[in-house]
């Protein structure tokens, strides 16, 4: 797709979540990897007690976010 002649208010809702989640996934993929990098203990100094820390935030996070497409796909609508 060339962005020089790229229409967002002709965007489809699938393209738009496509191009949304393609970069904000690599973003987080990219941020993840700077977390990564804490571990280099050259530079750093931690224990078991702060790395399970940071391990219990980022799959709090990831729950979230798999909770939250679960509901977003299953939301039934109430019907008498």
């Amino acid at each position: 797709m060339d962005n020089s002649s790229y229409d967002k208010n002709k965007e489809t809702k699938n393209d738009k979540f496509k191009r949304l989640a393609t970069q904000r996934v690599n973003k987080a993929i990219e941020l993840i990897g700077r977390i990564e990098n804490l571990s280099n203990t050259n530079n750093y100094d931690y224990d078991e007690n702060d790395t399970k820390k940071i391990f219990i935030a980022l799959d709090e996070a990831i729950r979230h976010l798999k909770s939250s497409f679960r509901s977003n796909s299953k939301k039934d609508k109430f019907k008498l």
